[in-house]
């Protein structure tokens, strides 16, 4: 929201993707490429930590925010498209998608984030949205409103995991 209230009101939060907020030359560019780090470095930091996680997933998350790394060292254009951003954009949503299903273990000790059902509904959820994402895109609608769905998604699934893993954890050095 920083960064597209820096931008101006040329920027479309529904019609625009959030990587336009990045582009070379754009006052808020700095902002949305802090972002692009911080969720980066964030996703490398969790994949590391992450240890009840299945060690694909772990890959995969981290393969995520290296490719979010990448996104703000090749920024989008102002206008138009890049196929370099776009193909690794493409390949960070694809990993993101995949390790939830990927990290999945089981077994009575697992925490819930890291089971098999809920880790295949992330999965399809995030499947569904970049789908979304590429319908919106190609119909030249509303792909930032798609796109922020799946990144929130993808965003806040970590998160979820690693409480589910602390609960986990209290509960097992605590019974009730």
């Amino acid at each position: 929201m920083v960064a597209a209230s820096l931008h101006g009101p040329a920027y479309d939060p529904a019609a625009q993707t959030i990587s336009v907020l990045a582009a070379p030359g754009t006052s808020g560019s700095w902002v949305m490429t802090g972002a692009f780090v911080a969720v980066g470095a964030c996703h490398l930091l969790t994949s590391w930590g992450l240890r009840p996680a299945a060690t694909p997933g772990r890959l995969a998350l981290a393969a995520g925010g290296v490719a979010a790394l990448a996104v703000a060292v090749i920024p989008a254009p102002s206008s138009g498209g890049s196929l370099s951003h776009g193909s690794i954009a493409a390949v960070g949503f694809s990993f993101l998608a995949a390790w939830p299903v990927l990290a999945a273990r089981t077994g009575g000790a697992v925490p819930w984030g890291l089971r098999p059902l809920p880790s295949l509904g992330a999965t399809a959820a995030m499947a569904v949205g970049m789908a979304w994402f590429l319908v919106e895109l190609q119909l030249q609608g509303a792909p930032g409103v798609a796109e922020r769905a799946v990144t929130t998604l993808q965003s806040l699934w970590p998160l979820v995991v690693v409480l589910s893993c602390l609960h986990r954890s209290a509960r097992d050095r605590f019974p009730v």
